[in-house]
């Protein structure tokens, strides 16, 4: 992996871990930390340009995804439970 597309991954890495931290309800705010985490683990040995390519384009649509959700989230809050 060149070391620009290595700096862009773990931007992206970043950034989802920062949008999921953003998460006003614990349950959704957990599961999509554990999401991030697991899948740039399981794809941590990718060597192939052309699918990092294609994981990097995933990463970004799920992105907007959380985003989006946080978004909505925050439109439609609920009452805080015992552990947030």
């Amino acid at each position: 992996m060149a070391s620009s597309s290595r700096a862009q991954v773990i931007s992206l890495y970043r950034t989802m871990l920062k949008e999921s931290q953003k998460f006003s309800s614990y349950n959704y705010r957990t599961y999509a930390l554990r999401r991030v985490r697991d899948a740039f683990r399981a794809n941590g040995k990718v060597e192939d340009p052309v699918t990092v390519e294609r994981l990097m384009e995933e990463g970004r649509r799920t992105l907007g995804v959380i985003q989006r959700q946080v978004s909505i989230g925050k439109m439609y809050e609920t009452q805080k439970i015992v552990v947030e």
